[in-house]
């Protein structure tokens, strides 16, 4: 007889790649009530083995020996290894959540969505900050926002230099913008420099949409204090978010209700709704695999960001280039 309730079946998950995001993974999906953390996998031998006795998982000897115990995987390994390593889960018939960025370039991207499609299988994209308590507690307050600006700053760290800083912390970004603006991109211009890494560390590039809406966009990971603002402005009120400490201001123009001038502005303070992102993220996964209605941000809203990504770090090389031959 068939299972009356397959969708409360518990969804076997691991995690590939348990360095300090893949053991948050582990360790959240240890505790969910949706998931059972069956193994995690890491090249890293001792590190996996440490992660899997705190989270009472199996400790398995390759990524493909993973997958074969799971429903699912979450893939938390250095972008480059992006492709390889969620192809084959997905080729196997296993779910996909990928840190972002999805892939190191657009073609690996595409062919991840293609292969997920044919198998049918759920593939999702890390963009955990569309998890932010603080975002979900302005979403009765948006109205479709006009304009745009982000600061995001971290100190230097080794781990990530891997890639652009656009690709490491930008791409969060261009991620909430091409979520929040709702129009097709016309223009990208940008500028970057490389400081301590043999990459881009410091950034800034100006989204502009069809309907009008701009975005300026800084990112830099050479910062002596972490910081991450966000600024909307909309036709009926202005956000101030930081999204580190979880709470803002919104001034708005409060309803008229006769003839005369506006009364004055109106200030909201607000703050993030409680739990974390990473967690309602892994349950936007889990929905979706069992075919409920998910924010999860998709293979194909990932690729999206991606492709921006590119641009911008097209622009800044040509940029670069520009500068370099100046005399």
């Amino acid at each position: 007889m068939p299972d009356p309730e397959p969708s409360r079946k518990p969804i076997y998950c691991g995690v590939v790649g348990v360095g300090r995001l893949g053991s948050e993974h582990a360790r959240l999906l240890a505790d969910s009530p949706v998931f059972r953390l069956t193994g995690v996998y890491d090249t890293n031998r001792a590190r996996a083995a440490a992660v899997a006795s705190r989270t009472g998982c199996r400790c398995l000897d390759s990524a493909a020996a993973l997958v074969d115990v799971c429903d699912a995987v979450v893939v938390a390994v250095p972008t480059m290894e992006h492709h390889q390593v969620s192809a084959a889960a997905i080729d196997a018939g296993c779910h996909v959540l990928i840190e972002k960025p999805i892939a190191s370039d657009e073609a690996q991207a595409r062919d991840l969505v293609d292969r997920a499609e044919a198998r049918g299988v759920v593939l999702g994209v890390g963009h955990v900050e569309r998890f932010n308590g603080l975002l979900e507690a302005c979403e009765p307050y948006l109205e479709r926002p006009r304009f745009f600006e982000s600061l995001r700053l971290a100190a230097f760290q080794p781990r990530g230099t891997d890639v652009t800083v656009v690709l490491d912390l930008m791409i969060h970004d261009i991620d909430l913008v091409l979520a929040l603006a709702g129009s097709p991109l016309r223009d990208v211009s940008a500028v970057g420099v490389s400081v301590l890494s043999g990459s881009v560390d410091m950034a800034n590039a100006r989204l502009a949409f069809e309907d009008g809406t701009v975005a300026n966009i800084t990112a830099s990971r050479v910062s002596q204090r972490p910081l991450r603002q966000l600024r909307l402005f909309q036709r009926s009120a202005y956000f101030s978010l930081d999204l580190a400490a979880g709470r803002g201001e919104i001034r708005r123009r409060p309803g008229r209700t006769g003839a005369g001038p506006p009364a004055e502005l109106e200030t909201i303070s607000i703050d993030a709704i409680d739990g974390e992102p990473l967690a309602r993220e892994l349950s936007a996964f889990a929905a979706a695999i069992r075919g409920e209605r998910s924010r999860l941000v998709t293979g194909v809203q990932g690729c999206a960001a991606l492709a921006v990504a590119m641009k911008i770090t097209r622009e800044i090389q040509e940029f670069s280039d520009v500068i370099a031959q100046d005399p």
